[in-house]
């Protein structure tokens, strides 16, 4: 394991050893999942025994005693904050009404580009989260870290506390943002679980981090695939073209028309899923799967970046084809098991629909507004497409393009 990517020499230790795994490091216990039935057994037939996280030392300290939802243990809390994330921020309807926001970035994003007069990085416009990247390191380190966040976190709160005394609303559209609803269920009183600032801090956390990380992974991996891929990429400015073609400006409703760009977010997250083992999970309870007894307090993790690049699966499983989910009825849901980059069961990440939204516009106006290329001494075989060594699958080396504003008036 020392040296190589995780999710890598995983799969290739399953080549050897099968699809369920059992690895001992040092004291703890772990088992791997590697192909579609076996995650559909631990993430769907045994779900509520593997529900639960395991307590990491990174999580403990940075999330607050793991008062999040991602890393919270399967039970009471945990259900309360994801249900309060996912009805008063993360519903269809609560996205949606963001999407004016998300709008607004996107052209600042554009006007950006518009205004370099060379090429960019693409780490410098969607920039991950490294801290994440770094968690696995000392207590010492991981201390310095979470002090940062707090400090930056709890000024926000305090902030947003202020203008709520003065009748202020702190959300773009006047309305209420994430922090208000906390601070409103706080007041209330009327949880199960009373909320406190440290849980507010978790939640902001957990859904600035995973929210970033994703969006950027999706969209920095898409263009670098576009890139080799210059049928795809032509393909792709074609159909965003044509269906903007006389407009001053484009929406999320819009984006619904295009149908090759989601095929190629969704051909993206199967070859480079954000997280490509999900987070681990816990045993409950003793659970027998495939023959095999699995002791409680047993750490599980799947590899979804295998299960998407498995050959008796996939056809060409290497290559990326946004093609093959054209008469695929292949989602995000978790219940396609050949397809997980967002997970399955109790744990499946509750933001899916905030996180692709957060990535379908600024493709689609990255593709209308500029024409894209390489520098002159780079080819696209060169493209240096090896994974970083860190939690998410981001790539190790920064995207650099020169990119040419689109005139459509000369068509």
């Amino acid at each position: 394991m020392v040296g190589g990517l995780p999710h890598r020499v995983l799969r290739d230790l399953a080549k050897k050893y099968g699809p369920i795994m059992h690895l001992q490091l040092g004291e703890v216990s772990l088992v791997v999942v590697t192909t579609p039935n076996m995650a559909k057994q631990v993430l769907k037939t045994h779900d509520l025994a593997f529900a639960s996280r395991p307590r990491l030392l990174a999580s403990e300290i940075v999330l607050y005693n793991c008062t999040d939802i991602a890393f919270s243990p399967y039970g009471d809390y945990w259900r309360q904050m994801r249900k309060i994330c996912v009805l008063e921020v993360l519903s269809g309807k609560n996205v949606r009404s963001f999407s004016s926001i998300r709008q607004d970035e996107t052209l600042r994003l554009v006007e950006f580009f518009r205004s370099s007069s060379s090429g960019f990085n693409v780490a410098d416009i969607f920039p991950s989260l490294k801290f994440l990247h770094v968690l696995s390191g000392m207590k010492g380190k991981i201390m310095y870290l979470h002090h940062k966040v707090d400090t930056t976190v709890e000024n926000v709160i305090n902030e947003h506390k202020k203008n709520l005394v003065i009748g202020k609303t702190n959300g773009e559209l006047g309305g209420e943002d994430l922090i208000d609803v906390l601070l409103r269920l706080m007041e209330d009183g009327d949880l199960q679980f009373p909320i406190t600032n440290d849980n507010i801090k978790a939640i902001v956390y957990d859904m600035f981090s995973t929210g970033t990380e994703t969006t950027s992974t999706i969209i920095d991996w898409a263009m670098v695939e576009m890139i080799k891929n210059s049928s795809i990429l032509f393909k792709a400015q074609a159909e965003v073209r044509e269906a903007f073609r006389g407009k001053e400006t484009f929406d999320e409703n819009n984006v619904e028309e295009l149908k090759y760009l989601k095929l190629i977010v969704k051909e993206t997250l199967r070859i480079h899923p954000p997280l490509p083992l999900i987070l681990p999970r816990e045993c409950r309870e003793e659970v027998d799967i495939d023959g095999y007894t699995i002791p409680s307090k047993t750490k599980l993790i799947v590899n979804v970046w295998a299960i998407g690049r498995d050959p008796k699966y996939w056809d060409d499983a290497e290559s990326f084809k946004p093609e093959r989910f054209e008469q695929s009825s292949v989602d995000f849901a978790g219940n396609n098991f050949e397809f997980l980059p967002f997970g399955s069961g109790r744990k499946i990440c509750p933001g899916i629909s905030f996180g692709l939204a957060n990535a379908y516009l600024p493709l689609a106006n990255l593709l209308y507004h500029f024409d894209w290329k390489l520098p002159p001494d780079i080819k696209s075989s060169d493209l240096d497409m090896t994974e970083s060594d860190g939690a998410s699958c981001t790539r190790k080396s920064n995207l650099h393009l020169i990119m040419t504003p689109y005139q459509p008036s000369q068509e």
